[in-house]
């Protein structure tokens, strides 16, 4: 039997079903922009500056966490619950988390802060429709530990979001959170994913 080359694909043509659209190569200004735009997200909720990273979303932001189950490999499309949520915010309940968190004294679950580290990889983007959006997919990595406890929590997903260029840089219009576990190792999400 006689082994057939494989014909490469181009990168533009491979995608997730969540990620369609022209590719954005690797290393182009616009995906390091994008990388850079994350990882500064990424900075500013490990330092719990919540009001700054409130102002790089958009008003019409819709945040998102579905529910998911563990289900069998022919039915694995099905594994997101999305009309059972962790969480369905749009702008104005995160702006209200976030005025909780910062500016009450009724935060319980978040005072004293807990302490997190967000590394961000597998960054994919792709164009969009509409010219100043892009679609992005993330792995997301937190460590999170809490008052002087020895142990840490450990949170994985991959985040699935819209990215709206506003001048130099980006808000973001709209985030899905797609956690790896299908029953949460850590006591709450009173955190921002």
């Amino acid at each position: 039997m006689e082994a057939k080359a494989m014909t490469p694909v181009s990168p533009e043509k491979v995608a997730t079903p969540e990620l369609k659209g022209e590719r954005v190569p690797l290393g182009s200004a616009l995906y390091n922009r994008i990388v850079e735009f994350l990882y500064e997200e990424a900075a500013l909720l490990d330092q719990i500056r919540l009001q700054e990273w409130g102002a790089r979303l958009a008003p019409d932001l819709i945040y998102t966490a579905p529910l998911r189950e563990t289900r069998p490999m022919d039915q694995l499309n099905s594994s997101f619950v999305r009309t059972v949520q962790h969480f369905h915010d749009d702008w104005r309940s995160v702006m209200g988390r976030i005025m909780r968190l910062t500016g009450t004294k009724s935060a319980w679950a978040e005072d004293p802060p807990s302490r997190t580290r967000r590394l961000i990889t597998n960054v994919m983007v792709a164009k969009t429709a509409k010219p100043d959006e892009f679609s992005v997919t993330s792995y997301l990595l937190i460590t999170r530990s809490r008052f002087n406890s020895p142990e840490y929590d450990l949170i994985s997903a991959e985040r699935r979001d819209v990215l709206r260029q506003d001048g130099e840089s980006f808000k973001l219009a709209r985030r899905e959170i797609i956690v790896d576990q299908a029953v949460i190792g850590t006591p709450n999400f009173a955190i921002f994913l």
